[in-house]
Formats: C-alpha cells, sequence, structure tokens
C-alpha cells in the first residue's frame, strides 16, 4: 500500500503545478481587462466635468456625452461577466483532465497490468525462454517457420546449436547440411558439421565427421580445429606414427600465447607415448588432464549461442522412425516433386506404425509437426487426438502434446 500512496501524493503534487497557475492566471487576466477598460470610461466623465467647469463644452453636449459613456461602462460590465462565465467554462477543462487522466490510468493498469506479478531478477530473465514459452516450443516455432523458409540459411544455423543443446545430434547434422546446401560451403560449417557428428558418434570421428573436417581444410588451409579432429582420428584408426606427425605439425603453427597450443602439446606426448609402448609421461607436458582411458581428446570449442528467433521443421533423428539424416540430405539433392513424395512416404510409414502399434511420445510429436509441415493439417489433428487418447493417463506427456497444438500456426 505505501507505493500507492506514494503514487498518489507524486499525481496530486503534479496535477497542483499544473493546474494552479492555469486557474490563477484566467482570473487575473479577466480582472485586469475589466479594470483597464472601465477606468479608461471613467477618466473620459472626469474630463467631461472639467470641459463644462471651463465653459469649453454645454450643458447639452456634456449631458449626451456623458450618456454615451455611461452606455460603455454597462457594456464593459456585461462583456466582464460573460467573460467571467467562460473562464468558469475554461476553468472546468484542465480540472476534468486533472482528475480524468489518473482515474482512467489506474483503471487501465487495473485491468491490464499485472500489479501482483512477483518480480524476476536478472539471472532469472538471462535463462528464461522469451516470452514465458519453452525452449521445445521455440524449437517448434523455429522448425515451422523453416518448414515454409526451407532456405532460410540463418533459421537452419539458428536451429542447429539448439538441437545440439538437446542432445538432438541427428537433427543438429541435418540442420548444418542445409545450411551449407542453402548458405554454401564455408569452413565454419563444415566445422561445425564434424563437429556435430563426433557428438553423435560419442565422440569417435566417423568417415562422414572425417570428410566434413577436410572440406574445411580445403576452404581454409590454416584451420586449427579440423586439424585436432583429424589427428585424432589417425590415433583411433591405429595409425600411431600419422598421427604423431599430425601432432608435431599442430604444435609448429602455434606461436607460443595460443589457447590450444598447452592440449596439442599435451596430445603430442600421448601419441608419441603411443607408438613408443610406453605410458604417458604426465608432468612432463603443459596441459590439461588427459581424458579417461578410451576416450578421444576432443578439442574444447565455444558453447552453441542460444537460440533466437526464426522457425524449421526437424530432419528426424535416425534413432527414432522416421526419416534419418541420410534421408534428409538426400532429399536435398531431389527435385521438388520427388522429395515431396518421399517426405510423404516416409510420414506415411511413421504414421501407420503410430496409429496401428502407437509409440513413444516424441515419435507422436514428431509425426504431428511433419504432418504439419507437409500441409497434412487434418491428419495432423487426428494423429494429436490419437496421441492423446494414448497417454491419456500422462499428465506430462499431455502437456507436451497441448504445447505442441499450441505452437501450431
Amino acid at each position: 500500500m505505501l507505493i500507492w500512496a506514494l503514487f498518489a501524493g507524486m499525481t496530486a503534487i503534479a496535477v497542483s503545478i499544473v493546474l494552479g497557475p492555469a486557474l490563477r492566471r484566467r482570473r487575473g487576466e479577466a480582472a485586469s481587462v475589466e479594470a483597464g477598460e472601465v477606468a479608461v470610461y471613467r477618466d473620459q466623465l472626469a474630463e467631461i466635468d472639467r470641459d463644462v467647469e471651463a465653459g469649453l463644452v454645454g450643458s447639452v453636449e456634456a449631458d449626451a456625452a456623458r450618456a454615451e459613456i455611461s452606455r460603455r461602462i454597462l457594456r464593459a460590465g456585461r462583456h466582464a461577466d460573460a467573460t467571467r462565465t467562460a473562464s468558469g467554462g475554461s476553468r472546468l477543462v484542465p480540472i476534468l483532465a486533472a482528475v480524468l487522466v489518473p482515474l482512467v490510468a489506474v483503471g487501465l493498469y487495473a485491468r491490464l497490468g499485472h500489479p501482483t506479478l512477483p518480480d524476476m531478477p536478472l539471472e532469472a530473465r538471462k535463462t528464461a525462454p522469451p516470452a514465458g514459452n519453452s525452449l521445445e516450443e521455440l524449437v517448434a516455432k523455429v522448425e515451422t517457420h523453416l518448414a515454409a523458409n526451407p532456405n532460410d540459411t540463418r533459421g537452419w544455423e539458428v536451429l542447429a546449436p539448439t538441437y545440439m543443446h538437446l542432445g538432438r545430434y541427428d537433427l543438429a547434422a541435418a540442420a548444418w547440411r542445409n545450411a551449407i546446401r542453402t548458405g554454401g560451403p564455408t569452413d565454419r560449417r563444415y566445422n561445425e558439421l564434424g563437429r556435430t557428428l563426433v557428438a553423435a558418434g560419442d565422440d569417435q570421428v566417423s568417415p562422414e565427421a572425417r570428410a566434413a573436417f577436410e572440406k574445411s581444410l580445403e576452404i581454409e588451409p590454416n584451420g586449427i580445429l579440423p586439424r585436432f579432429f583429424l589427428a585424432v582420428a589417425l590415433a583411433q584408426d591405429g595409425k600411431k606414427a600419422e598421427a604423431v606427425a599430425a601432432w608435431k605439425d599442430i604444435v609448429a603453427r602455434g606461436k607460443g600465447d595460443e589457447p590450444w597450443l598447452a592440449d596439442a602439446r599435451e596430445e603430442l606426448a600421448r601419441a608419441e607415448a603411443d607408438l613408443a609402448g610406453k605410458p604417458h609421461p604426465r608432468g612432463n607436458v603443459a596441459g590439461p588432464e588427459p581424458p579417461p582411458a578410451g576416450k578421444p581428446f576432443v578439442p574444447p570449442t565455444p558453447a552453441p549461442p542460444a537460440p533466437s528467433a526464426p522457425a524449421a521443421p526437424p530432419a528426424p533423428s535416425a534413432a527414432a522412425p522416421g526419416p534419418s539424416a541420410a534421408d534428409v540430405e538426400a532429399a536435398a539433392q531431389m527435385s521438388p516433386e520427388d522429395r515431396a513424395k518421399m517426405i510423404e512416404t516416409m510420414v506415411g510409414r511413421l504414421r501407420d506404425r503410430l496409429w496401428t502399434s502407437g509409440g513413444p511420445v516424441d515419435e507422436w510429436l514428431r509425426l504431428i509437426r511433419f504432418q504439419t509441415m507437409i500441409g497434412q493439417t487434418d491428419a495432423a489433428a487426428q494423429s494429436l487426438d490419437k496421441a492423446r487418447a494414448a497417454y491419456a493417463g500422462d499428465p506430462a506427456a499431455l502437456a507436451r502434446l497441448d504445447a505442441l497444438a499450441g505452437a501450431k500456426p
């Protein structure tokens, strides 16, 4: 209540500051006009009396002049009364404004505002999704946007790190492939594709990831990050001598103050020890603790950026039924007609299986998104109803289904 009393006091002070001078000025102006005009007429009457006494004007002319001046004095009085009446009406306008504006403001705030809304600290605002949406809802909106705008390179580049953050590595890799397809090859895009494939492969550098890093080096021959992963791949393949040579090349490229140089020296020492069949001489080389046995070194990279606003259709993961990352890449090379047929076939298979045998709620969500993406809105609504019926006793699953239904355009 203290804050409301403070607001009321501040409003009263502001009203008095604005309203007081306006009212005083109008009263002063009216009185000044009336007094000045009547004073002039009275001076004229006195002058007539002086002219009569001096014999300059006859009595008849003096009486006529006095009558005319008297009429003017009466007319001035009536005009002053009218002015006071008008000024009284004009004073009503600022008074009403001063009273109504605060009342209207309070009424609007009571109806549209949130006086009981709790405070949100800065840290909470930093981590809260925009507009109160969950991350899943934001991803769904991005997916919807990209379904309608499949050539939006920026949208794919925003969605890919978000998938990485959610652990959907196959979808993230498909998003980077689409970014390369729509925006052209760059060393950064190939590096991110390779990193995503390594994460999807449990830190193993797969042939596809190796190819991505090699393409990155073709674009930027001085790149360091792809050389790290390619050196790790050599060690994973048992090519110990080649791995030692690769790490030596990386170390030779450092000038001494690079943040990655200590890690490169550490990995070189490990590779040399492996080549000689000796344990790793920990402590002889500067660098971080080596990774656990059997786990390859993965060079540190910046955390993926927070998601923002476009939207795009998810490329389904290989772990779940539906189109795989390879399917999506192949679809990108097809004609629009063939690609549409392929997508409809894969979505149809997923629909038939879920409608017949059921499945996890993630697969139902994926099916509904794909059906919406390709314009099967009626089928998407039926899938949503079937999913709700299948998970009628699971509040968490129903909440995810309801969130998806609210996110659909």
